[in-house]
C-alpha cells in the first residue's frame, strides 16, 4: 500500500507518470478542457479544492523545477493573493507570461488537474526537474 497524503488514485497515478522535464497543469474551474491530455477533475464546488491546496498536496509527491503562470494573474488579483501564490511556489523559479502563451504549453503536459478555484488566472504549469 502506498503511503501518501494524496488519497485520489487517479491523481496518484498521474503523478507517478511525470518524469524529468514533463509538465503538469493545475487549473482553476474555468480553464478550457483539453481533450488531448488526461484531465483529473477534482472540483467539488466553488473554491473546493483550490489551486493552492492542490499545489501543496502535489509538492509532497512531485518536485517541480520550474513553474509558469499567466501575467494576467498578477494584473487581475490583489497583492495579498499574489503573495500567497508566491509563497506557495517558494523555491520554484516562476515565469509569468501572457495567458495565450501559457495555454500553448498545455497540450504538451502529461496531465491537467482541474480544481474548483475561482481566482482569476490561477492556473499554473509545473515542470519536473
Amino acid at each position: 500500500m502506498l503511503t501518501s497524503n494524496i488519497l485520489n488514485p487517479h491523481l496518484l497515478s498521474l503523478l507517478a507518470r511525470v518524469r524529468h522535464t514533463n509538465s503538469l497543469v493545475i487549473a482553476d474551474r474555468g480553464f478550457p478542457f483539453w481533450p488531448e491530455i488526461e484531465t483529473i477533475d477534482i472540483s467539488l464546488m466553488d473554491n473546493v479544492p483550490t489551486v493552492l491546496q492542490v499545489l501543496s498536496a502535489v509538492r509532497s509527491q512531485f518536485h517541480p523545477a520550474a513553474a509558469f503562470m499567466a501575467k494576467e494573474f498578477v494584473e487581475n488579483n490583489a497583492p495579498e493573493v499574489c503573495r500567497q501564490y508566491a509563497q506557495a511556489l517558494e523555491g520554484i523559479p516562476t515565469q509569468h507570461e501572457a495567458h495565450v502563451e501559457l495555454k500553448k504549453k498545455v497540450p504538451k503536459a502529461i496531465g491537467l488537474i482541474r480544481t474548483g478555484d475561482t481566482i482569476q488566472y490561477a492556473n499554473m504549469i509545473l515542470v519536473s526537474g
